[in-house]
């Protein structure tokens, strides 16, 4: 077993790539589509449910964890790995997007935020140092740092300042982090959608040296459009030759065009909550089994698609079971949301490894604006 975590690039096509990032706890594939597991679970999945749909590694997160159960409870019980029976790759965010969005009266200052608990208004400190303590005891395989994500649209002056004091807290998160061998600390780019500051930003966390780099601060509202325009160069400016990881992203579109911009790792809690309220991802466009036009319906979701949801019900069951607020529905539709995802990272690897990602990314948008097929 790898006692060493390490990225070997395998193929690139333009700017897609794809590779292995190797940790002692299993390899992961990447473009890698990380399945978000909040407070130690996948929302309606069992572990083995995640993987069986192709996930190498979940996401699990600081500031939902530090404040119930508590880091400190998780590492007397074994660590988060054991905690939540997952024994591959985990990577925690830093809390800091979350505390940003979440947590009510915060103060920020050069040492960190204080802030209210949103679950029972307890008062707590998040500072560089603390949040790789915190990771430190979840066990955590990827570690983020500790950074300030201001929401978009923000004036430039506000965002200079919010990237700087982030590349200083990152400075301070390598410094805490201290000599882990087996696991990883990522930086992560701020900088809006300023070019300049971006770079400047890349150039900070260069000088640093990191095991991964993270393009931060978009998929934070300010359209797809700005995003993949941001995307055009900001990935350019991070090194070759480590893992970059997109923040929070996305939609199956969203996700494609990241990686046709070079990007690596990507999370989002989308196919889950989706899935719990009763929108579905195929190849072919959203289907929302709420609608009526399912009621009737015997045939599957996808008829091309292998997870239980699609193998062994019909659009008929599924659109009952949602009606009927049964809690098999959002096991199935998200079982079925993540296997899709999953399903596009495969098909997206072997493209590039085989040089023909553009084909792929043609057949893949010419299929989702096909749209559903039609009602019976």
């Amino acid at each position: 077993m790898t006692q060493r975590f390490s990225f070997d690039l395998k193929s690139t096509d333009g700017k897609a790539r794809t590779g292995v990032i190797n940790t002692p706890r299993g390899e992961v594939r990447t473009p890698a589509f990380m399945p978000v597991g909040t407070a130690a679970t996948v929302k309606a999945m069992m572990p083995e449910s995640v993987r069986a749909t192709g996930a190498d590694i979940l996401l699990g997160n600081t500031y939902h964890l530090m404040l119930r159960p508590t880091a400190e409870r998780i590492d007397r019980l074994g660590g988060l790995h054991k905690f939540m029976n997952w024994d591959r790759p985990i990577l925690t965010d830093s809390g800091g997007f979350q505390v940003m969005s979440l947590a009510g009266l915060r103060k920020l200052t050069e040492k960190g935020v204080t802030f209210k608990s949103h679950v029972d208004g307890s008062k707590h400190e998040l500072t560089p140092e603390r949040s790789m303590e915190i990771q430190r005891l979840l066990g955590s395989d990827i570690v983020m740092c500790f950074d300030e994500c201001p929401a978009l649209p923000a004036d430039r002056d506000r965002i200079a300042d919010s990237m700087r004091l982030s590349m200083r807290w990152a400075a301070r998160s390598r410094e805490a982090f201290g000599d882990r061998p087996g696991h990883a600390l990522f930086g992560i780019m701020q900088g809006g959608l300023e070019q300049d500051l971006r770079k400047e930003s890349a150039e900070a966390l260069k000088q640093v040296g990191f095991e991964g780099y993270a393009v931060g601060g978009l998929a934070v509202g300010e359209g797809q459009e700005a995003m993949f325009s941001c995307l055009d160069y900001a990935p350019d400016f991070l090194p070759q030759d480590k893992p970059r990881y997109l923040m929070g992203v996305g939609k199956p579109d969203d996700i494609v065009g990241a990686v046709a911009r070079g990007i690596d790792m990507m999370d989002c809690v989308l196919p889950s909550r989706s899935g719990r309220t009763g929108q579905v991802f195929t190849r072919y466009g959203v289907v929302n089994i709420k609608n009526a036009r399912h009621a009737d319906d015997p045939r599957p979701l996808d008829e091309n698609c292998t997870c239980p949801a699609c193998s062994s019900y019909s659009r008929a069951y599924l659109h009952h079971v949602f009606r009927s607020n049964e809690m098999i529905s959002g096991m199935l539709l998200t079982w079925h949301n993540l296997h899709y995802f999953q399903e596009i990272m495969q098909g997206m690897r072997d493209a590039i490894s085989q040089g023909t990602f553009a084909e792929w990314q043609s057949q893949f948008h010419a299929l989702r604006e096909q749209g559903d097929i039609e009602p019976l």
